[in-house]
C-alpha cells in the first residue's frame, strides 16, 4: 500500500494540473475568439465606411466632409492595428496554453501508464500466489490420500 499512495497522489496532482490547464486553455481560446471577432468587426466597419464614402463621392463631397472621412478612416486604421496586435498576442498566449495543456496531459498519461503497469505486476504476483497456494493445496491433498491408502 505504501507504493500505491505516492503514485495515487502524483496522479491526483497531475489530474488537478491538467484540469487547471484545460480551464486556462478555454479562457485563452475565448480571449482569442473575442479578439479575432473584434478585429473582424472593425474590418467590416471600415469597409462599410469606405463603401459609404464611395457612394457619397459619386454624388459629390465637400472637402471638409472628405477630410472628416479620411481622419475617421485613419483613426479606424489605428484601432485596427491595435486590435491586430491584441489578436496576435492572443494567438501567442493560446499557443503557449496549448503547449502547457499538452505537457500536463502527457504527464498525466505517463502516471496513468505507470499505474497500469503497477496494477499488472500486482495481478501477476497475485496470480502466482494463487497458483502456488493451489499447487500446495493439491500436493497436500495428494499426500493425505497417499498416506491414508498406505495405512
Amino acid at each position: 500500500m505504501a507504493n500505491k499512495l505516492p503514485l495515487a497522489t502524483l496522479i491526483e496532482l497531475a489530474q488537478s494540473k491538467t484540469d487547471e490547464a484545460t480551464r486556462r486553455l478555454g479562457q485563452l481560446q475565448n480571449a482569442h475568439t473575442s479578439a479575432a471577432g473584434k478585429l473582424e468587426m472593425l474590418l467590416q466597419y471600415r469597409q462599410e465606411y469606405l463603401d459609404q464614402l464611395q457612394v457619397q463621392m459619386r454624388d459629390g463631397v465637400a472637402a471638409a466632409q472628405l477630410r472628416n472621412f479620411q481622419n475617421f478612416i485613419g483613426t479606424l486604421d489605428g484601432a485596427i492595428e491595435q486590435q491586430r496586435a491584441l489578436t496576435l498576442q492572443a494567438d501567442t498566449r493560446l499557443a503557449h496554453g496549448r503547449g502547457d495543456w499538452q505537457h500536463t496531459k502527457r504527464r498525466l498519461n505517463s502516471f496513468d501508464t505507470l499505474a497500469d503497469r503497477v496494477r499488472q505486476q500486482e495481478m501477476i504476483a497475485l496470480n502466482k500466489r494463487e497458483q502456488r497456494d493451489s499447487d500446495e493445496h493439491t500436493a497436500r491433498q495428494f499426500y493425505l490420500r497417499s498416506t491414508t491408502l498406505v495405512a
